[in-house]
Parts: C-alpha cells; sequence; structure tokens
C-alpha cells in the first residue's frame, strides 16, 4: 500500500492539460495588459489552470508575478476575492521593530485598495501580521491588481485563497485528503526488530546506523518542532506516555493555527489534534518513545517535541491552511527552545507567506528541513516542491534499498536535494517505515519524502543533542560529512544518505 505522502501531482498533469489551448494570455504581454484596454472577463478556473500547467510544464516552476492583472484577478476571485500583499524592498520579509517606512507603505498600499474598491481605509483588510511584512486583503476590482502592480514596494501579489486542484468555481475549493490514513495496519515480521526494552526498530533505521547512534545520543535536550496536520489525541505515546521505558524528562506540546472555515476572517482555530493521521506519523518518526510496549520507536526517543496542527493535509491549498503554516513558522520562530523545524507539506510553487515565515523562522538560527515531494509513479518526475525548494530549507527525498539510489516510487528528487532517506522495500514497495498507528496499540507503515524528512529531523536531533553548542551550521555540516557522497554532491540525490553513527561520533 503506497502512502501519498505528498500527492499532489497527478491532478496537475490529467486535470488541466485539455485546456492548455484555451489559454487567452501571454505572460510576455505584459505591457499591452496593463494598458487602459485591460480585458475584464473573468476567466475560468479550467483556463486559469491551463496557464499554469504550460508555465509548470514548460519551466519547471510557477509565479504569479508572470501572469497577466487578467490572469492573478480571476484567480483572486476565484478565491474569495483574497489578495495577499507582500510588502517592503526585495527580501524584506519580516521585521523585527517598529518600521515608519515599511508602516507607511503598508497604509499607502491600504488607501489604493480602498480608492480602487471604493470601500473604506480598512474595510477590505482580512490579516495584517505583527512580524511579517505581509497583508491580506479582499479585492475585486482588476483595477486594483494594475494599480499595485504599479508600485516598487510590493514583493508580491498572490491569490491566497485559489487553489489549483479543485474546478468547483465556489470558495473554500475543496480540501484535500492527500496523506491521510488513521487505519492500523499489521506489519510484516521482518521491517522490524526488536531492541530493550522491547521496543520495535524500524527496519529503515538500521540502513542508516540510527540504533548504533544511540550509545551515543537520544536526542535529549534537543527540541524539535514538527509543522504537519497535528498528532492524535488518541495516541497515548504521542501525549500522557511520552515519557515512558528508555524516554524520560522529556516534553511534547501541542499547538493549532489551522482554521477550520469557509470565511476568510474566522478565528474559529480547530485545535492541535490531528484528524489526518499524517502528522501523527511523522511525529512517531521522530519522538516515539522507547519502551516495553512492543511498539515503533523513534529516531530520537529523547528529544522535546512541539506539534502544530497547522493544515488539514499535506496539500497547502487553501487559504487557511497556508496562513496556519505561515503562524506556525513564527511561532515556532520565536521559541529560544526549538532548535529543528520539520515540514513534510509543501505545494508545487512558491507560496510568498509561508515562504516569508520560512525566512523568519531561518533568521532565528532554526535548521529547517521540508520534504521534496512525493506524488504518483507517473508523476513523479516534477521537480523538488516549495518550501523544500527554498535555499532556508534542507530538502530531503526517499530512496529503495536497492543499492542504487533509485528514488521511491512516489518521491521527487532534483538538484535542491540534500539527503536521501532508505524508505521503501525496492521488491515490495508496500513495506515502508514502520510508525505508531493514529489509535492506541496500532502500528503502520508510512513513506514517501515525508518520512525521509522526519526521519532527517530526527538524526539532526541526535547530533545537536551530542553537540548542544552548536549552531545550526555545525550541526548541517556535521551530517554533509557524515553522508555518503560527501564531500561532493550528487546532482538529484545530494550528499546521499547520512550515517548516523558517524554523525554523532
Amino acid at each position: 500500500m503506497k502512502k501519498l505522502s505528498l500527492g499532489i501531482l497527478a491532478i496537475i498533469l490529467i486535470s488541466v492539460t485539455s485546456c492548455t489551448r484555451d489559454v487567452l494570455e501571454n505572460p510576455s504581454e505584459e505591457t499591452a495588459n496593463r494598458a487602459a484596454h485591460v480585458s475584464q472577463e473573468l476567466l475560468s478556473i479550467e483556463k486559469i489552470n491551463a496557464i499554469i500547467e504550460k508555465e509548470l510544464t514548460e519551466n519547471g516552476s510557477f509565479s504569479w508575478a508572470t501572469v497577466t492583472d487578467q490572469v492573478l484577478w480571476s484567480a483572486t476571485v476565484h478565491g474569495s476575492n483574497i489578495l495577499t500583499i507582500g510588502y517592503g524592498n526585495q527580501g524584506e520579509s519580516f521585521r523585527t521593530s517598529e518600521n515608519q517606512r515599511l508602516k507607511n507603505t503598508k497604509n499607502e498600499i491600504l488607501a489604493v485598495v480602498a480608492t480602487s474598491e471604493g470601500t473604506g481605509f480598512s474595510d477590505g483588510l482580512i490579516e495584517d501580521d505583527a512580524i511579517l511584512n505581509v497583508i491580506d486583503v479582499q479585492v475585486a476590482s482588476i483595477q486594483t491588481i494594475s494599480e499595485l502592480r504599479k508600485r516598487n514596494d510590493i514583493r508580491y501579489l498572490e491569490p491566497n485563497g485559489y487553489s489549483f486542484f479543485e474546478a468547483s468555481g465556489t470558495y473554500p475549493q475543496n480540501f484535500s485528503s492527500s496523506g491521510c490514513s488513521k487505519s492500523g495496519e499489521t506489519l510484516n515480521n521482518n521491517d522490524y526488530r526488536t531492541v530493550a526494552p522491547n521496543a520495535l526498530v524500524s527496519w529503515t533505521f538500521d540502513q542508516h546506523n540510527i540504533p548504533d547512534a544511540w550509545a551515543h545520543s537520544t536526542g535529549a535536550g534537543v527540541t524539535v518542532g514538527l509543522i504537519d496536520t497535528g498528532v492524535s489525541q488518541s495516541q497515548p505515546f504521542l501525549g500522557s506516555n511520552f515519557n515512558d521505558g528508555y524516554s524520560s524528562g522529556r516534553t511534547i506540546s501541542k499547538y493549532g493555527t489551522f482554521i477550520d472555515s469557509v470565511w476568510p476572517w474566522s478565528n474559529n482555530y480547530d485545535g492541535p489534534h490531528d484528524k489526518c493521521g499524517h502528522g501523527t506519523s511523522m511525529g512517531s518518526t521522530i519522538a516515539s518513545p522507547r519502551n516495553n510496549n512492543y511498539m515503533p520507536v523513534g529516531v530520537a526517543y529523547n528529544c522535546n517535541l512541539v506539534s502544530y496542527r497547522a493544515t488539514e493535509d499535506v496539500v497547502l491549498n487553501d487559504y487557511h491552511e497556508r496562513k496556519g503554516v505561515k503562524n506556525a513558522l513564527v511561532a515556532l520562530g520565536n521559541r529560544s527552545d526549538v532548535k529543528i523545524i520539520s515540514m513534510s507539506v509543501g505545494y508545487p510553487w512558491s507560496i510568498g507567506n509561508v515562504a516569508d515565515g520560512v525566512r523568519y523562522a531561518y533568521s532565528r538560527g532554526k535548521l529547517i528541513f521540508a520534504a521534496g515531494g512525493t506524488s504518483l509513479e507517473l508523476t513523479n518526475w516534477y521537480p523538488v516542491i516549495f518550501p523544500a525548494s527554498m535555499n532556508e530549507a534542507v530538502a530531503v527525498t526517499g530512496i529503495t534499498d536497492d543499492g542504487t539510489y533509485q528514488q521511491c516510487d512516489v518521491c521527487h528528487d532534483g538538484s535542491e536535494i540534500e539527503f536521501t532517506v532508505v524508505m521503501q522495500r525496492d521488491a515490495n514497495s508496500n513495506r515502508t517505515g514502520t510508525v505508531l498507528g493514529f489509535y492506541n496499540g496500532d502500528k503502520k507503515y508510512v513513506g514517501g519524502s515525508s518520512v525521509a524528512t522526519a526521519t532527517t529531523a530526527g538524526i539532526a536531533a541526535l547530533v545537536w543533542s551530542k553537540h548542544l553548542g552548536w549552531s545550526r551550521s555545525q550541526v548541517l555540516n556535521k551530517m554533509r560529512q557524515s553522508a555518503e557522497f560527501y564531500p561532493y554532491k550528487n546532482s538529484t540525490k545530494g550528499y546521499g544518505n547520512i550515517d548516523a553513527l558517524q554523525a554523532v561520533q
């Protein structure tokens, strides 16, 4: 059974290709589009998706900055009229103190929106971030888009309520269920072994000498932040029994930044608990206790864990999911105890406010691991996804155990990849990493670049625990030096597999 941890790309290729002939605008016609006779036709979601798909296919990436005013406006309208504006100079993602210039810029932008939309100064303001230079406003007029694009103090304009994966023409464009499963499974006896005091070690751990590394480090004193779908309140080993057996003296904290509402202005936070299953699997991979209950143990079984339910599933295709991840990044960035952030969630192209959140957390010294991407076998050619594609993130992908660095059936690779993790039996793609299940007593398999990312975050916790005074760069360099290809970097597999034992010696 394949786990499509970031199963986002089959739809890209099959849902919009037939619409490519309907593309009305060419990004090269930008100057003409902004002239007086801009088309007022509202493009359909199908036509917008055809434009996106064409750029993805031809360039391997997509940016809203390349489309015409008409396309951006149409996508904004289809996305409940939500326009996210990143203001300030290029690279000015956040502020650490009050800045009058940025305040003036923001107020001028709001004045432009109010004048063009015919509203009050702050009537259309949905959110004003306290740290990131980002505001969300409601826009109905194409003229507003055109006026804003004339300014040189706006870093990006994005229709953050728009989803590439739903063509209903209504908001919210439906949540997907990618990567979600709450069902337990029977594990093959060959996919784990038992260690004292009767804990199960996934076969994947032995591929990286993780159990041998435990003689030197177990993750104690290091806190890992997990941005995902939360962890299950029905799994006591990620709750009241987090300290159990050989795992002791540590803490688990759970928060929620995801808002479960169709309304963009809602503050109806959905709480910290997983309703998908994906976050529970990632939390287990990183930090499940080592006890005598015959349950899968985590890589860093003595580390602390801070879990954020920031998204409904692993595909960031909804306004509240994007905002939830952005807010979780800021919150973890502000915590001095958090050293590492693990993100097995993403999207095919950059999301401005999430990218700003990543840059903020990075500026606070966090070591950020992100999944390179997981999709169907026929679409795993797609490049490394966002935010793993960012320079501030360490991209990870999964490979099989065939010994040739064959990418897993559903994994992406590319030049941005830093590390690989063996997480799939070459002879049987159903047999991947073993983790705690969603419910008490359950076990299950989990694969893709998601589990590869969580595994690598756990290894980083082992290294940092051994050297608590080290910086992020020292930890990352040690991991690179302990990987198979170092000092060379493979064009699609990075530095390759990390030897956890070597990394902690």
